[in-house]
């Protein structure tokens, strides 16, 4: 019976998710609707969007674990990503959204970088093309692994079904609904991650018996549970609070930004998407507060993963709540799951088409650019299906390291093209390929702990982001300074433009005829 009412759940989950993509997929029109939805995006659904496009299972289930298992110590990561996400909607949401419009309507990062910089040589856009089609086609099947993993631990069934269920609705929801169908089902799944944060933490609080004996039993459990620097290394605390510079450079949640109505919007982007990840981050460190003094008080149940600590979430659903609520419980984390495989479908699609393929000759028309970013959700999600289904457990690893390898590669870059004039196209190149592989480099081999001379690995992010950062300005100054026509931009994107859709109709007209 409690089977029965799980199914029921994540079946109604699903075809909420369907009906949505349907919806999107009627509102897209041509190539531009689908990879940024014709940059109409409210402010209120960009923030639930990138929230729960960034933060995936991490949030319900890879947190809590760790802090059930270690304690607060492992509250720096969420610390230095609260920060870095903050950052990226005061600084960069406002600038991207002007400046993305006026560097030629840009609708994807490379293109961006490219018009920015006005690249004739195509190097820039093709390497950063590549940088993103490769990474995120690793990132996605690490999400499709991840939902395998949880139809095998929820129902019992078997894991290649299950990844195949939850990547083929993902799919299909993103590959006609495009940016759109993603973004809705993003708003609604982030939605679905808070008040699940809320509900099962409330709840279990009050079967412990209120905050006081909570906080008795996790003493008793974990005695040194709230100190934050317990058994940790200042080498450890600054790699974890370093997770906050990747922000800078994920595609995935930064081309939200160039969504936007208008650049006043990311004012408000930020006040919503700030106030609703805090409260997700308190809601992940409540509920393994109220897990650890739950099993605590009841050692007949068990936690299911006792090793990692992360199946906490699911665990107290299943013990707390009515089988149907549970259910739907449990769809949380499928939200958290789906939401960031839909935003990267979408991102490495328009990196194929737009980046990799729309480099040669004149653009096609609205229609065949509709179809081919269709085409490229679907090349996408086979290679990264074929990868997920070998269940190769370096893949799920890769999610770390993708995170790097962005922040170093784009992260320094982006800061730098919309804060400082003197930026050059070689420089933008020699930075982000130097970043990339000091990132790769570093997270693969004895250089994280600098052959065994530092106590812990040092996150591959940092000498990545600041190799980047140094090579970029350094190449920039001894190269010849940008034209007086990139400077002209520059000036515009930081004065006041007509971000109306008429503006945006024109800039798009000027790029097909340049």
């Amino acid at each position: 019976m409690d089977l029965t009412y799980k199914i029921i759940a994540v079946g109604v989950y699903f075809a909420v998710m369907l009906a949505i993509g349907l919806y999107a997929y009627r509102k897209t029109t041509d190539g531009d609707d689908y990879m940024l939805g014709g940059r109409g995006l409210h402010p209120f659904t960009a923030a639930l969007s990138a929230g729960a496009s960034d933060m995936s299972g991490w949030l319900l289930m890879g947190l809590p674990g760790a802090l059930y298992i270690t304690g607060m110590v492992e509250a720096w990561i969420a610390i230095g990503l609260t920060v870095g996400a903050a950052l990226n909607w005061i600084f960069v949401a406002p600038r991207l959204r002007k400046y993305t419009q006026v560097a030629k309507n840009s609708i994807t990062l490379p293109s961006f970088f490219e018009n920015r910089l006005q690249d004739r040589s195509r190097v820039l856009r093709v390497a950063a093309g590549v940088v993103v089609l490769v990474f995120f086609t690793f990132y996605v099947s690490s999400g499709m692994v991840a939902g395998g993993i949880f139809f095998q631990s929820t129902f019992g069934g078997s894991y290649v079904v299950g990844m195949l269920v939850v990547a083929g609705i993902t799919v299909l929801y993103t590959l006609f609904g495009g940016f759109l169908g993603a973004t809705y089902t993003d708003m609604v799944q982030g939605s679905i991650m808070l008040l699940a944060l809320i509900a099962v933490p409330i709840t279990a609080v009050i079967v412990v018996g209120g905050p006081a004996e909570m906080m008795t039993s996790v003493h008793e459990a974990n005695p040194q549970f709230g100190s934050m620097i317990a058994g940790v290394s200042v080498i450890a605390v600054i790699s974890n609070l370093a997770w906050g510079l990747g922000y800078f450079g994920q595609p995935h949640i930064i081309v939200r930004f160039m969504a936007l109505r208008t650049s006043r919007d990311a004012k408000y982007g930020a006040t919503f998407g700030i106030g609703w990840m805090i409260l997700c981050v308190i809601g992940a460190i409540l509920t393994a507060m109220s897990g650890l003094a739950y099993f605590q008080q009841n050692p007949g149940a068990v936690l299911t993963d006792a090793e990692n600590g992360e199946s906490v979430f699911l665990d107290l659903s299943q013990f707390l709540f009515h089988p149907l609520i549970a259910g739907f419980l449990l769809a949380a984390v499928l939200a958290a799951i789906m939401s960031t495989i839909s935003s990267q479908l979408i991102v490495t699609s328009s990196a194929l088409v737009e980046d990799l393929l729309g480099i040669f000759g004149k653009r096609s028309s609205a229609k065949a650019e509709l179809w081919f970013g269709r085409i490229g959700v679907l090349v996408v999600s086979l290679v990264a299906g074929i990868l997920a289904i070998q269940r190769n457990n370096t893949i799920l690893d890769l999610v770390g390291f993708a995170w790097a390898g962005f922040g170093s590669a784009f992260g320094p870059l982006v800061i730098l093209s919309l804060f400082w004039r003197r930026l050059t196209a070689p420089g933008a190149i020699v930075g982000m390929i130097s970043g990339a592989v000091v990132a790769f480099v570093w997270g693969k081999t004895e250089l994280g702990t600098l052959f065994g001379l530092l106590d812990s690995a040092l996150y591959e992010i940092i000498p990545g982001f600041l190799v980047s950062l140094v090579l970029t300005i350094v190449v920039s100054l001894a190269t010849r300074p940008p034209s007086a026509e990139v400077l002209a931009d520059f000036e515009t994107a930081h004065g006041e433009i007509d971000e109306s859709h008429e503006a945006q109709k024109a800039a798009k007209a000027g790029t097909a005829t340049a």
